[in-house]
């Protein structure tokens, strides 16, 4: 049986206000599916993986990383010290030359991850965060695997797997993306208050690329 809040003792109101419908997909078939064969291709360009990387560089992503939906590159400027990379194609992951371990997991499948609390210094999730169907969910369990003080940071263009992000994805703007991601943030709780970018410029005429990062509250917000 797939992961089902109501089962898990988790609130069912998480995602009330959103309209009906918001997180289905035209293509409903299992994830691990349509990502059974490798797709050894980058999904932005080159400016928009340069911004990427200029951003883990002025957070200063190091030290213990977690990389959510992960594929066979992180974009990281300079890899950290020790970066696990989470995704559902193992050629993939098994390609990604920065990564120093490697966890098959379909996150709307069961969106719980397999980490103790507090284990890494931050996270990221690059281009995949408008496939997921448990959002709330899973920036609750990034919040319990990220040390305070620690970063999620979600970055996003305007391309993707149409039949695969989910139908609130594509019947909003850009602006209103950012927007949906600081609700998540927000919801989820255990997160400051998000930051909103457009990091490529605004003439840029190729793939934009935009940023919605939030900082793991510490513990004495926390108390």
């Amino acid at each position: 049986m797939l992961w089902d809040r109501h089962t898990r003792g988790l609130d069912p109101t998480l995602y009330d206000g959103f309209p009906d419908g918001f997180f289905d997909r035209s293509d409903p078939t299992p994830d691990p599916d349509f990502y059974s064969w490798p797709r050894l291709v980058t999904h932005i360009d080159d400016d928009a993986i340069a911004a990427v990387g200029e951003l883990y560089d002025e957070l200063g992503l190091d030290g213990e990383v977690l990389d959510l939906m992960s594929s066979w590159v992180s974009h990281f400027r300079q890899p950290p010290r020790r970066l696990t990379v989470l995704g559902m194609n193992a050629r993939e992951l098994d390609a990604n030359q920065q990564a120093a371990e490697r966890v098959l997991q379909d996150l709307n499948a069961d969106p719980r991850l397999p980490f103790a609390d507090a284990s890494f210094d931050g996270a990221v999730c690059c281009v995949s965060v408008d496939y997921l169907v448990h959002p709330v969910e899973v920036f609750i369990e990034v919040a319990r695997v990220v040390r305070p003080g620690g970063p999620l940071v979600c970055t996003f263009s305007n391309r993707c797997f149409p039949t695969k992000a989910i139908r609130g994805w594509l019947a909003t703007s850009d602006d209103e993306h950012c927007a949906v991601v600081s609700e998540y943030f927000r919801r989820a709780g255990g997160w400051d208050k998000a930051t909103v970018e457009r990091r490529t410029k605004p003439d840029h005429r190729g793939d934009p690329l935009y940023a919605v990062w939030a900082t793991r509250t510490t513990s004495a917000q926390l108390a």
